[in-house]
């Protein structure tokens, strides 16, 4: 529906022009479209200008918008540039707005800031603990910073209004309330996940990993002990349940020095009360005793094809109380590659020794080699000095080429289910690398207490949570998905009157992600203030 205008010339050559409210309608025979005119408005020069502004006016108050006429006296009109925009208008900064916009939908989405604040409420807390934590959380998938960054540094450079008020004192508090509140936290925001996305929760992965510190004394959490880099440093263990879709369950921190075979049992009790329908522990040597893959290497039967690149056979250690089920998996394109490369490391470790007549440990290139990952489990040190090649640590290898072992406390899990569990292990071992090092970067820790040190690791799986969401509604890495919202920015205007932020226009790309996270785009203009203070 429009204004159209029509002209016609008479006689003197005059011309007249005429209103008319008009729309198209298509012809069902040219199916072209026709323009209806619904009302006539008559001559032009006849017309009262004033019923057109009252029509005008009352459009825009369905719209929720606002006409000022030029013409009115008592319309307190902005003074305006040449294009339209006030002369006073200022653009102070813009923000980014796309990732604090995910984080703060799935927060609510996710039942978690309601959970939070019903805490809250119970426990008569009247300081907002859940903008507190969602800030922290937040803060993890854009530019990771100590609790202090993120109140001094970052808060400020980013859009979140209801954030902005925090003080210091109160994340920390946040934090003592989430160690305190952990476990409810956790149940309910996982099957709140599985309910919401139609999760099939009947397969867990767990493995650990290790936070390292930089301190010179150890205390009760903080450990020594081997980290997974390799180094012997002040550490804590960090156990993570996750879905075979990379959904963290639940996470555990334990002391640096504890083994990892001693926090199974603890996993299992804690998830046994989440009435899960099974789970799959994903074990690796460190859970293994050496008697365990003694026997597995020994263990006799066929294996059962169920895909060209997995194999599987049952072997079952142990009777009664000590009975253990493990699934033995084997690929054959893996153990061929192994093979092929450890190969290339034999000729490259066979010509370097024939260049040199007496190889003794002592020499320079030997000790090279010998602290090399790559090249030392497959060398010795006689007992003259000299550094030879080892053909036993060899063939010990080729035992082990192809394969890797799932174990499972539940006899139930068909062999074909834990085989393909495989999966699991990768998946967890990504959410480890983004946990850690390359997104959220769960260390340097920057708390010495254990209930911050704890609360830390859980703000930042709840960061790892959103994140593999993300990724699972756009099927995109976390990488792409932010670089894309990063796009969307939202800007802060002044005039002499009022203050207000407007968001840039949006890409087509940007709505498609949007689209996909099942998030309406934002207004165009928000925070409509009106100020008495000069800016």
């Amino acid at each position: 529906m429009y204004l159209r205008t029509t002209k016609r010339t008479n006689k003197d050559g005059s011309v007249v022009t005429y209103y008319q409210l008009a729309h198209n309608e298509r012809d069902p025979v040219t199916k072209k479209p026709v323009a209806k005119i619904i009302h006539s408005f008559g001559r032009a020069d006849e017309l009262e200008r004033d019923q057109l502004v009252r029509l005008c006016r009352s459009i825009a108050r369905v719209c929720n918008l606002e006409v000022i006429d030029p013409f009115d006296n008592d319309a307190q009109l902005p003074l305006t540039s040449t294009v339209g925009l006030p002369l006073d208008l200022k653009l102070h900064r813009t923000y980014p707005y796309g990732v604090p916009l995910l984080a703060e939908t799935l927060w609510e989405r996710l039942g978690i800031g309601n959970l939070l604040r019903s805490i809250c409420k119970k426990n008569a807390l009247r300081t907002p603990y859940d903008l507190a934590l969602l800030a922290m959380v937040t803060n993890r998938l854009c530019k990771p910073e100590s609790k202090l960054g993120v109140w001094d540094r970052w808060l400020p450079t980013v859009y979140m209004p209801s954030c902005q008020d925090l003080k210091l004192k109160q994340m920390y508090e946040a934090m003592d309330l989430l160690y305190d509140h952990a476990e409810e936290v956790e149940k309910h925001v996982f099957f709140h996940t599985a309910n919401l996305f139609n999760l099939k929760v009947d397969l867990i992965f767990y493995d650990t990993t290790t936070a390292s510190f930089s301190i010179d004394q150890e205390d009760d959490l903080r450990r020594f002990g081997h980290s997974k880099e390799g180094t012997w440093t002040p550490q804590v263990v960090v156990a993570l349940a996750v879905t075979p879709e990379g959904l963290p369950v639940k996470s555990w921190v334990f002391p640096g020095n504890t083994a990892d075979v001693s926090t199974v049992e603890r996993v299992r009790s804690d998830l046994r009360g989440w009435n899960l329908n099974r789970a799959i522990f994903v074990a690796d040597s460190a859970i293994n005793s050496k008697n365990s893959r003694e026997e597995l290497a020994r263990a006799c039967g066929r294996y059962h094809v169920i895909r060209d690149n997995l194999h599987a056979k049952e072997v079952i250690i142990g009777d009664g109380e000590r009975r253990r089920r493990y699934i033995l998996c084997y690929n054959p394109k893996e153990a061929e590659r192994q093979k092929r490369r450890r190969a290339e490391i034999v000729r490259f470790l066979e010509e370097e020794l024939a260049r040199h007549p007496k190889p003794k440990a002592t020499a320079r290139w030997a000790i090279d080699l010998l602290a090399s990952l790559r090249f030392k489990r497959y060398l010795k040190v006689t007992k003259g000095g000299l550094i030879r090649i080892n053909r036993g640590a060899i063939q010990e290898a080729s035992k082990y080429d192809g394969r890797w072992l799932i174990e499972t406390n539940d006899d139930t899990i068909s062999l074909e289910d834990a085989a393909c569990g495989y999966k699991g292990l990768m998946v967890i071992e990504r959410c480890f690398r983004s946990l850690k090092r390359t997104r959220i970067k769960m260390s340097p820790v920057h708390h010495w207490v254990p209930r911050r040190i704890e609360a830390h690791v859980k703000i930042c799986v709840l960061a790892l949570l959103m994140e593999r969401l993300a990724e699972l509604r756009c099927e995109k890495p976390w990488s792409r998905i932010k670089l894309d919202l990063e796009e969307l920015q939202i800007s802060y205007f002044s005039t002499s009157e009022h203050t207000f932020y407007r968001t840039n226009e949006i890409s087509s790309n940007v709505r498609r992600m949007l689209k996909s996270l099942k998030i309406s785009p934002p207004k165009l203009i928000r925070g409509i203030e009106k100020h008495t203070q000069k800016l």
